[in-house]
Parts: structure tokens; C-alpha cells; sequence
């Protein structure tokens, strides 16, 4: 019971909170009459505000989501949510909804607490489940809010503004669940007692030493790492923010000395920026190509299909049989050329069938690869450091996706038009492509030079591997 009743109101949470009917047509409803904004207004001074938002807060919120033991911080993003709907339906005006903005931003970056809070209140044989519960149906209620949502405007034939009425009885819902849930007593580093800390100590042997990744033997997960060695009154009681600072400086530095974890990580944090580049600007892209007021529009249909492929692609990855250790870079290569192909016609050929047919494409690459990534990061981790990992990468992404919207995309920047943003834009996933063939080839020649000096040991100079040494 005690797995159960927190990871049943953690689904319920992520379910409706996700379940938002009036996201796949968030432009056309902002440029309707009744907001009277303008496609320039929307784009480059509206959805700009998101990305610096999320930039900013995203540390901060990090740091208060553990200092505050998770539950609040979900209560606050709750609360986010439900202002975000209330002054999409309500407010009027371009600084009315650069506000709306700022507070979706705040959402977005407390759900750190929504993947992370599970940790502290289940024993970890239930980490590898309860996970996939909260991400799946997270999955299940955007796909299900995309389609009710389409079926509601083709078939139905209602206004968009009651999409969002219902997308704000959903965050309603979702609001309650987080008062439910019980209150964490520990969290990873402001509260952190001994006995948690000891679990850490005695972690087994670290994923990393498996013999086809043997160019990174640092033991992520063993007793070597920072984290072990606090003194008594550290451990047993609240830390201060410079110990937590200091903490957290010493996991990252060590972390990102694992060679497989530093590569994926950089794929993560460069593809993520790209992807959420072309999420956010998709819509304005398709509103152009085929404008609502003219013409019925299906974002809706893509939307679901895009996500329901992209959990199938996610699926998929447990049974390709690709030894990523060797063949992960070079892989990366192709896949995220194939991206920057579908990001290319996207922005260059004026046709919204072949818009919508590679943005699902570019979407089911982009979450197989990321649950690829996710795979490869977390077997160089123990769970409870998936948060700092993950948050750093994020954060990374945010920082050229931040330079991207400011130069290319915010009126005080250039305010290109979308056909020339996404333009950029595929340039970029191309440039990414190239980076992962020079790795990848890199990878393959420094395995080849390693196997010649196994072939002739009398050339090689082996050295001990790294042990612990405490």
C-alpha cells in the first residue's frame, strides 16, 4: 500500500495535468478575434517568453524541489497550471499573455519534482516500475487530450475556446492529487540521513565496467563518489546550501568523466534544444502553410499519431539489436541527418501534408533516440542520481535554445519569419549530425587502435583498473 497510494495519485496527476485538448491549437486560438493578436505578436514576442522562463527557473527550482522535499513544488506546479488556463481563457492583451507564458515556464520546469519525488517515498526494487507508470500515462493523457481535441473541433464542431475550458477543468482535477500525497521525509541532498547515505556506500559494482566500455572505468555508482564521505553531522542532519552547492559540483564533475555518459549526454542536451525549437514552432509554421480560418486544420490527428509512434518508437528500443556502446555515435549521425532532412522539407515545401507527415517523423526518431539516451545515461548512474544528470542536461539544452530564440526568433532579435527559422533550424540538426560522425568515426579508430595493442601485448603498457578506495 505504501508503493500503491503514491504512485496511484502520481498517474492521476500526470494524467489530467497532461490532458490538454487545446495544445495542438494554441496559435490559432491566440490569433482568433477574440484574442486579436497578430502571427508576429504570438510568435516572436509571446512564445520567447516560455524559453527564458523555463531557463531561468529551472536551478532554482531544482534546488527547492529537494530543500522542499518534492511535494510542495508539485502543489506549486499545480497551481501553475490551473493560473496558466485560467488567463488563457480570461486575459487579454501581449503582456497578459507574456505573464500566461512566464507561468507555464514555472510548470515546465517543476516537473523535476513530478519524476523525482517517487525516490524518496519507494523503496528502489520499485523504481524501475513505478517510473514507467508515471511516464506512460503522462504519454497517454497528452495523446488522449491531442485527439479529444481534434474529434471535438472536426466532429463536434465546437469553438476553440471551449478546448480550453475543458483543458482548464483537467488541470483542475490535477490539482487536488498532489494534497494526497504523503509527505517525503528525506530527499537527496539537503535531507539526507545517514542510513541513506550508507545505502549509497555500499552500491554495487558500477554499469560502466562492462569490458565494451572499457575506455570510461569510473565507478559512478560505487563508494569512490563524493557523496560517501561527509562527515557525521552532515549526514545526519539538513545540509547547508554552499554543502549542497559543493555536493552537487563533485557528483557533476565525476559523472561527466564517464566517457559513453558524456557523449549521450551531449546528444541529449543538442537534440533536446532542436526539439523543443520545433515543438513550440510548429503550429505558426503549419498556421501559415494552411491558415484556420480558411481551412479545417488537424494538428490534433498529428499530435496523437506523433506521440503514439514516438511511445511505439520507445517501445522498440528494448528489441533492436545495435551494440550502442560501439555503433551509438555513428548511429546518431544518421538518425539526426534524417531529422535535419525532415526539419528541412518542414520549412521549405509549402505543402501541410508532407509538414505533418515529417514532424511525426522527426518526433518518433527524436523519442526513440532520447529513450535510447535515457538507457545509456541511466546504466552509467545509480537512480538517485538520474535528477542532477537529467537537470544538467536540460539545462544545458536551454542555454542554445535560449540563443537560438533570442537571435533568430524574439522581435529584439532578427524575428525571422518561420519558413526561415526552420530553415536554420535543419541547418543545426545537420551540424549536430556531423558532430556525432567525427565522434563516431573517432570511437571506431581509437577501437581498432586498442585491439592492435591487445593483439601484440609486448606493445602495451597495461595498467591496474580503477578500485575503490575506501
Amino acid at each position: 500500500m505504501s508503493v500503491l497510494c503514491p504512485t496511484l495519485l502520481l498517474c492521476v496527476y500526470g494524467f489530467f495535468s497532461n490532458m490538454r485538448p487545446s495544445e495542438p491549437f494554441l496559435t490559432a486560438y491566440l490569433m482568433e478575434p477574440d484574442k486579436n493578436l497578430t502571427e508576429t505578436q504570438v510568435v516572436n514576442q509571446i512564445y520567447p517568453v516560455w524559453t527564458y522562463s523555463y531557463l531561468v527557473l529551472l536551478f532554482p527550482v531544482f534546488l527547492a524541489t529537494d530543500f522542499l522535499r518534492y511535494k510542495p513544488v508539485l502543489v506549486l506546479q499545480a497551481t501553475s497550471l490551473v493560473v496558466t488556463y485560467v488567463m488563457l481563457l480570461k486575459a487579454q492583451g501581449l503582456l497578459a499573455m507574456q505573464l500566461l507564458e512566464f507561468f507555464f515556464g514555472l510548470a515546465t520546469a517543476s516537473e523535476v519534482a513530478y519524476y523525482s519525488y517517487i525516490y524518496s517515498v519507494v523503496d528502489s526494487s520499485h523504481y524501475q516500475r513505478v517510473t514507467s507508470y508515471c511516464r506512460s500515462v503522462t504519454l497517454f493523457g497528452s495523446a488522449l487530450g491531442c485527439l479529444m481535441g481534434q474529434l471535438l473541433l472536426s466532429v463536434a464542431k465546437v469553438q476553440l475556446v471551449h478546448l480550453v475550458i475543458i483543458t482548464l477543468a483537467s488541470a483542475a482535477v490535477a490539482f487536488v492529487a498532489p494534497w494526497f500525497l504523503p509527505m517525503p521525509k528525506r530527499s537527496l541532498f539537503f535531507h539526507n540521513s545517514r542510513g541513506a547515505v550508507g545505502a549509497r556506500r555500499h552500491s554495487s559494482t558500477s554499469y560502466v565496467e562492462k569490458a565494451d566500455e572499457s575506455e570510461s572505468k569510473v565507478p559512478l555508482n560505487s563508494s569512490g563518489f563524493s557523496t560517501t564521505s561527509r562527515s557525521p553531522e552532515t549526514e545526519s542532519g539538513t545540509r547547508s546550501l554552499m554543502e549542497v552547492l559543493r555536493l552537487l559540483f563533485d557528483d557533476f564533475k565525476k559523472c561527466y568523466r564517464c566517457r559513453p555518459l558524456l557523449a549521450w549526454s551531449l546528444w541529449w542536451a543538442l537534440a533536446t534544444c532542436g526539439y523543443l525549437q520545433i515543438v513550440n514552432y510548429a503550429q505558426p509554421l503549419w498556421e501559415k502553410v494552411r491558415p484556420s480560418q480558411d481551412y479545417e486544420i488537424y494538428n490534433g490527428y498529428v499530435e496523437t499519431l506523433s506521440t503514439l509512434l514516438g511511445a511505439l518508437a520507445a517501445l522498440l528500443v528494448g528489441y533492436l539489436p545495435v551494440s550502442w556502446a560501439l555503433w551509438g555515435e555513428l548511429a546518431l549521425f544518421v538518425f539526426s541527418l534524417l531529422m535535419a532532412v525532415c526539419v528541412f522539407v518542414m520549412g521549405t515545401l509549402n505543402n501541410i501534408w508532407l509538414c505533418y507527415s515529417s514532424y511525426i517523423l522527426f518526433r518518433a526518431i527524436y523519442m526513440l533516440l532520447i529513450t535510447v539516451a535515457t538507457y545509456q545515461i541511466a546504466a552509467n548512474l545509480d537512480v538517485q542520481r538520474y535528477a542532477l544528470v537529467f537537470g544538467v542536461n536540460t539545462f544545458v539544452a536551454l542555454l542554445p535554445q535560449s540563443l537560438l530564440t533570442l537571435v533568430v526568433v524574439d522581435s529584439a532579435g532578427l524575428g525571422l519569419d518561420v519558413f526561415t527559422q526552420f530553415f536554420i533550424y535543419s541547418g543545426y540538426f545537420a551540424f549536430i549530425s556531423v558532430v556525432f560522425l567525427i565522434a563516431g568515426l573517432w570511437n571506431l579508430a581509437s577501437r581498432r587502435r586498442s585491439e592492435a595493442l591487445v593483439n601484440n601485448p609486448s606493445e602495451s603498457s597495461h595498467s591496474p583498473p580503477i578500485t575503490d578506495s575506501t
